[in-house]
């Protein structure tokens, strides 16, 4: 029979030996590291860090005395909504203030790295582009992406292939090309129909901004336009809208933690289970219905062309990735990205607009003067619109649409200004805190659109401008969407003055943070010129 004594004694030099283990280990993992709270053995502190930090509620507290936090702008009333409690991107840039503009946090016992100002995502995302271009393994992201497609998949042969296919194709049916803008312009008259519906009415721009988006993503990529009252195309844009939402909710990061809790019956798990379902059939009919139409004569869109070349590919390796699986993620990608960041723009823009009426009248004159009000615009009138061009720069400055870009993964154990940042770690480039860098921006908070124009009203190109991102992952629908923004923007003020209505209380200008950075909602007046 064996001693007490002795088996509690072994007992605890076991759990001393434990505790020293993982004292050291977290020694040497914090050698080198950029500065940052202390974390906690096995938990890390990112939660602590961001909820708990007594630092941080006192910085957020003189941020919001000094008003660098976005509230409304312009116009009477109060703000219509309380702020979304803790944004991230605000949480990480107050962080910033105190650790620096590299910092470190942990998630468990891995780094995680945010890079706080332009200096530290252009060494990381350009200069060591190969070490920063890889994705982390995030399981709710897994779970729903499976790791394939253009914006989650791992950085390798595999994406490579698939990335440089996607973007040669969506350029053959107009990407970056005047080919396109027809498509958008007649786009825009289902969206000036559908505002003049509402005549001198206040109405809510999203559904009608969205739809519009939508279906110039669908004309590339499905060669056809959905009617907007069509039933299953405005369920899939709000289950879209929903699903990035929910994505981010507090109980849904869990997953990451236990990915098991994913398949609970229950809020919010069930929901984001059925919106995966319920877009995944939407997509994958319409890729039946091309595979069951598909001539290899005359490919009509993406699909048919992305069908053809893996057909092709089969016949010289039959495990080859272009499969109608991986193309399902890829059109997803196209999808959902691609209509969620340009729509959220559009809708910013016209907030804006509604509450800066000098600024838009600045773009109106200028519509005028090179355009006129019967000629729709075409991508040659923007070198001759700076200021126009500058209006939209600022919006998406002052929003940063997918404000902390999507998290890259060191492939390599590296230095990046003299801090080691080992294998493995996340990196969260903080693209917002990049764009509100008082060092590069003067009144970095304030809407002004002529920070973009020289002293000769021309636009200024600035490298510290990176709403898209920067490196081998830029996004890959930045010419699509910048010809959709310009388009769009000009088209709708071209025709309308859009005011902000005076028995409304304005909504938070710090928006709702999904995946992406959308305005909270609000109606607005469209008054016909």
């Amino acid at each position: 029979m064996e001693d007490p004594v002795s088996s509690a004694l072994l007992a605890a030099a076991g759990l001393l030996l434990a505790l020293w283990w993982l004292l050291s280990r977290r020694r040497r993992l914090l050698q080198g590291l950029p500065p940052g709270p202390k974390p906690w053995p096995l938990v890390g502190n990112f939660a602590f860090a961001l909820v708990r930090n007594p630092l941080v509620r006192k910085r957020l507290l003189n941020m919001v005395r000094q008003k660098q936090l976005p509230k409304g702008e312009g116009g009477a009333g109060r703000e219509q909504q309380p702020q979304q409690q803790n944004p991230p991107h605000l949480l990480l840039t107050a962080l910033a203030k105190i650790y620096g503009s590299i910092f470190s946090l942990f998630v468990g016992s891995r780094p995680l790295i945010i890079l706080s100002d332009f200096e530290a995502v252009r060494d990381a995302l350009v200069n060591q582009a190969e070490v920063f271009s890889d994705r982390p393994s995030v399981p709710l992201v897994a779970l729903i992406s499976k790791r394939k497609g253009v914006v989650f998949a791992p950085y390798g042969p595999v994406w490579k292939k698939q990335r440089k296919f996607s973007h040669s194709t969506l350029r053959h049916f107009g990407l970056g090309k005047h080919s396109l803008e027809p498509k958008i312009i007649e786009e825009f008259k289902y969206v000036k129909a559908e505002i003049l519906k509402h005549g001198d009415e206040k109405f809510n721009p999203f559904p009608i901004i969205g739809n519009a988006v939508a279906n110039v993503i669908c004309s590339m990529a499905f060669s056809r336009r959905f009617d907007y009252d069509d039933a299953g195309f405005k369920t899939m844009l709000k289950l879209m809208s929903r699903g990035l939402e929910i994505s981010l909710n507090s109980h849904m990061i869990l997953v990451n933690i236990c990915p098991w809790l994913y398949y609970l019956p229950i809020y919010p798990f069930r929901v984001l289970r059925q919106i995966e379902l319920d877009i995944t059939a939407f997509l994958k009919t319409i890729i039946a219905q091309h595979r069951e139409t598909l001539d290899s004569q005359n490919p009509r869109d993406f699909i048919d062309m992305y069908l053809l070349h893996a057909d092709e590919e089969r016949k010289i390796d039959s495990e080859s990735s272009f499969t109608e699986d991986y193309l399902f993620f890829i059109i997803a990608d196209l999808f959902i990205a691609g209509t969620d960041t340009t729509s959220n723009t559009l809708l910013w823009s016209l907030l804006y607009m509604s509450l800066h009426p000098q600024e838009q009248k600045k773009v109106q004159e200028e519509i005028e003067l090179v355009i006129g009000r019967n000629r729709p615009p075409t991508l040659a009138d923007k070198a001759r619109m700076p200021f126009t061009e500058a209006t939209i720069m600022e919006v998406q400055r002052m929003t940063v649409v997918v404000p902390l870009s999507i998290p890259r993964m060191a492939s390599e154990t590296t230095v990046l200004q003299g801090y080691t940042i080992p294998k493995g770690s996340i990196i969260i480039p903080n693209l917002w805190s990049v764009h509100r860098d008082p060092k590069i921006w003067e009144n970095p908070d304030d809407f002004h659109p002529a920070r973009f124009l020289d002293e000769n009203g021309q636009l200024i190109k600035k490298e510290t401008f990176i709403p898209f991102g920067i490196g081998k992952r830029v996004c890959m629908g930045e010419q699509l969407a910048k010809m959709e923004l310009f388009l769009m923007f000009v088209s709708l003020l071209q025709n309308f003055t859009f005011q902000f209505p005076e028995d409304m209380e304005k909504p938070s200008m710090a928006g709702r943070f999904g995946l992406t950075l959308a305005p909270l909602p609000f109606n607005i007046i469209a008054l016909k010129r």
